[in-house]
């Protein structure tokens, strides 16, 4: 009588020592994507409570009124914000020269559009500066008051810009000391340029949480 033999496949356990990442990408990579997802949360927290608001109550802000600037006799309506929404927009491009400059170990050339990028982020705080003293000096808008309409703008408005302002000058902050590490060749000596293309990783979401921002509380 012939007997039958079914071959099953062997599984073989893999385990993960801690010395090589399950996902394929480094430690300092996995947790910046950490990082940026539960502040995604965070945002849209914000985003998601403001929306709310603003369909419920009905009436609102003119935000094309109130950050309108007045040029020769005319008011353009938005036209700071559009400003900075270039600023930021353009950001992202030279972090993203900064990050192909890396990988080809062109130092120099990385710290020149790290430092570009920064210049385009202080830029864009300055704007935001202006623009907080603006509504605070001459409207007086409080975050529990403002001369415009509902007085929860001005508590939305402080939240959503000076939350997103903050993270852009720590932004500003954590690529000057990329760009210092740079400079001392540190990823020349480690051989590895990672850690340019981590920190472009933060900054290309910031720009991201901008167009959110600039499109659902000063367009919406």
């Amino acid at each position: 009588m012939a007997t039958e033999t079914t071959a099953h496949p062997v599984e073989q356990a893999v385990s993960w020592g801690g010395g090589v990442s399950p996902f394929g990408v480094s430690w300092q990579k996995l947790m910046m994507w950490i990082f940026v997802l539960s502040d995604a949360f965070i945002f849209g927290s914000f985003l998601v409570s403001y929306a709310t608001t603003r369909t419920s109550i009905g009436t609102w802000v003119d935000t094309g009124k109130v950050f309108a600037l007045h040029i020769a006799g005319a008011e353009i309506p938005l036209l700071l914000i559009a400003i900075m929404t270039f600023i930021l927009v353009s950001s992202s491009g030279t972090m993203a020269l900064a990050v192909a400059n890396a990988y080809e170990r062109k130092k120099r050339e990385t710290i020149r559009y790290l430092m570009l990028t920064m210049f385009l982020g202080l830029t864009f705080v300055g704007c935001q500066v202006y623009e907080w003293t603006h509504l605070i000096v001459d409207y007086g808008v409080r975050p529990w008051w403002n001369p415009f309409g509902p007085p929860q703008f001005g508590a939305y408005f402080f939240t959503l810009t000076g939350f997103h302002g903050l993270h852009v000058l720590s932004g500003v902050v954590y690529l000057g000391v990329i760009a210092r590490q740079v400079a001392r060749g540190v990823y020349d000596r480690r051989g590895s340029y990672a850690n340019v293309e981590i920190a472009g990783l933060y900054w290309h979401f910031v720009d991201l949480v901008w167009v959110f921002i600039f499109t659902m509380f000063y367009l919406f």
